[in-house]
């Protein structure tokens, strides 16, 4: 059963990428061409921009898709979803959007903001966020450089921002959180009731998942005596519980688990004490829970 799926081009098409390859399914771009070739005979790619597929994949020109929640808010379309997915442009987290206002202005709220000029591109999710509030304002839509608009061209602005690194570097100040946004898996409605493009799209669903779990997580496998298990289990963060199997010597046990990272250090220098041997420290692909 093949499936045409929609890849975000744009700030989130290197991440979706690089997630898509740690997942096992290799997806080569060509920069003249909008079309994708993958590893997956089932599977066609084709790159959108994340602010259109919704629309896309709504209308059913695409069976599924990556893009972010507030771009399927702002669509106010009727689609499935699928799965989220929390990684962003530099960081394995939500972004925000914030009303964002120059530092020198006398703007503290969004009431303040009555009969002002606001620049964004996530134009209805902004007029509904004043409208909530009984808060008349003029929604412009910006195609770019929304940071640069105020005061000039713009009051304020809402803008989305990870860090909120580019928002200070433009002399601007973070009034209100508007909206948090992540990755999400959409599928069309059809699509989703069709039992093999379901599949499929699950099973993709599944494999995404499994390698963001594993990105900050290695595996360890070590053997220790009898004797000595309950002070290494001791020492162990674990997903769930080590799995612990007998060896050939029954007096002693291999242990395997999963531990984060940057807790290895640490944890690693601790089992040594606690008796542990042949301490083994592996990457993982992927971790699915």
């Amino acid at each position: 059963m093949k499936i045409r799926l929609g890849i975000p081009k744009g700030s989130l098409q290197d991440a979706t990428l690089e997630l898509f390859a740690r997942a096992g399914l290799q997806i080569n771009v060509n920069s003249r061409s909008y079309f994708a070739s993958t590893g997956d005979s089932e599977i066609e790619c084709m790159l959108i921009r994340a602010q259109e597929m919704a629309r896309y994949v709504e209308h059913g020109a695409l069976d599924a898709g990556l893009t972010g929640l507030d771009w399927v808010i702002e669509s106010g379309l009727e689609v499935e979803t699928v799965a989220d997915l929390i990684y962003a442009k530099q960081s394995r987290g939500k972004v925000r959007w914030v009303l964002a206002a120059p530092e020198a202005s006398s703007f503290q709220r969004a009431e303040d903001f009555s009969g002002k000029i606001i620049a964004t591109e996530l134009v209805n999710v902004t007029r509904n966020y004043f409208r909530d509030r009984g808060v008349e304002v003029q929604v412009e839509f910006s195609w770019g450089a929304t940071e640069a608009k105020p005061p000039m061209l713009a009051d304020a602005i809402v803008e989305v921002t990870e860090t909120g690194s580019s928002l200070r570097a433009n002399h601007l100040r973070i009034l209100d959180t508007v909206l948090e946004s992540n990755t999400q898996i959409i599928a069309n409605r059809a699509a989703w009731l069709d039992s093999g493009k379901r599949r499929k799209i699950e099973n993709l669903a599944l494999m995404l998942r499994g390698a963001m779990e594993a990105k900050e997580r290695v595996g360890l496998m070590l053997n220790v005596r009898q004797e000595d298990l309950k002070a290494v289990l001791a020492v162990l963060p674990a997903l769930k519980r080590p799995t612990i199997s007998t060896l050939s010597d029954p007096e002693w046990l291999a242990v395997n688990t999963v531990i984060e990272e940057h807790t290895a250090w640490d944890v690693i220098p601790r089992l040594k004490e606690a008796k542990a041997q042949g301490i083994v420290e592996y990457p993982l692909n992927k971790v699915v829970l």
